[in-house]
């Protein structure tokens, strides 16, 4: 059941626990049991600047932060490791899937724990940062490979690393001849957009190509607060991407993937990814069917610009790495289908 938070948001804390939980109006008394074996297995963060978004507690941001029973629940399907990280990672902080790219993962700290997440019985507050000699040894990895040309910072958050330690990152990595792109994932603009300072900005300075993409899965994520934050960082000539999955309840109709597509383009973010959920344990009440994918898809080409159009993306189980789930318009070699369903012959295709 479902039921308004708005009164208890005043505090601006954030939430861990699930005594704080049930305080905050976030969950029911009756689920305290529930929920702390939950949290057993997955960490709970709910930061203020989420907190401040939450109407309903099913609403679409409290639905990816607010931790539920249902959680509990595995199906045959979900895996721990659901796209093959740990077979892919010849030194703790590095995992290597593409010839000429490769994830660095100096932390598995997060601002806030999605309940979706494909890493979320590897992320938390205890996840910890690589220490010097593990982040130098992952660095030594990265400048003894050089088909490796984009490095991708993730965890866990890059951006909850201090601007020192992140500036240590960033200046190890631009002084590696053969890496031209450097790319963060990241929530904290729209999690935490406090923490993105002046300072942590320093910290991003580079000579070589830099990008972030930024998780945002609904358009309330984009808070004036967010907005402000992420114009700052396009004022720092950082191209921002945008990344999102799709889940059950918080973007699955036509109508929430336009508002949100089209808040990304407001602030000069390119929607990049639309993904695939995850088979991760306990997240089946998110899940959405490809071919309701490809339908919502569908229903917004000619809808919304160019722009604002995704790639709709399956990462393949086991670490085959991502393949495009796109709704396809071509039938046979001369007849294509419109937006509306309606086929056409060409002459030439």
């Amino acid at each position: 059941m479902s039921h308004s938070v708005k009164p208890q948001n005043s505090a601006r804390k954030l939430i861990r626990t699930t005594e704080e939980l049930i305080a905050a109006g976030l969950a029911p008394a009756s689920q305290q049991e529930a929920l702390a074996e939950v949290a057993q297995h997955y960490a709970t963060a709910i930061p203020p600047a989420f907190l401040d978004l939450i109407d309903q507690t099913n609403d679409p941001i409290g639905l990816q932060v607010i931790p539920s029973p249902d959680e509990l629940q595995v199906t045959a399907v979900e895996r721990s490791d659901p796209i093959g990280d740990n077979a892919l990672s010849p030194v703790p902080g590095i995992v290597h899937r593409y010839a000429d790219r490769a994830l660095l993962k100096p932390l598995l700290v997060c601002p806030l724990y999605c309940r979706f997440c494909f890493r979320r019985e590897h992320v938390g507050p205890d996840g910890g940062v690589l220490d010097d000699a593990a982040l130098e040894n992952a660095l030594n990895w990265l400048r003894a490979h050089p088909q490796i040309q984009e490095v991708i910072l993730t965890g866990g958050d890059p951006l909850m690393l201090s601007p020192r330690r992140l500036g240590h990152i960033m200046a190890a990595l631009s002084a590696m001849p053969h890496v031209t792109t450097i790319r963060l994932h990241t929530r904290v603009p729209v999690a935490a957009p406090e923490r993105v300072t002046e300072a942590l900005m320093d910290a991003l300075e580079s000579d070589k190509s830099v990008w972030m993409a930024v998780h945002i899965n609904h358009a309330r994520e984009m808070s004036p607060a967010a907005q402000a934050c992420l114009k700052r960082l396009v004022r720092r000539g950082i191209p921002l991407l945008g990344q999102s999955v799709l889940l059950r309840g918080v973007n699955d109709t036509e109508e929430a993937l336009e508002a949100l597509f089209r808040s990304m383009i407001a602030v000069r973010m390119r929607p990049y990814y639309l993904h695939q959920l995850d088979p991760a344990p306990g997240t089946a009440r998110f899940h959405v069917p490809v071919v309701e994918g490809q339908r919502l898809l569908a229903g917004l080409r000619g809808r919304v610009t160019g722009l604002a159009w995704p790639t709709y993306v399956l990462d393949i189980p086991g670490g085959y790495g991502k393949v495009p789930l796109g709704p396809g318009y071509v039938e046979g070699p001369t007849t294509v289908r419109d937006p509306e369903g309606t086929p056409h012959v060409l002459d030439r295709l």
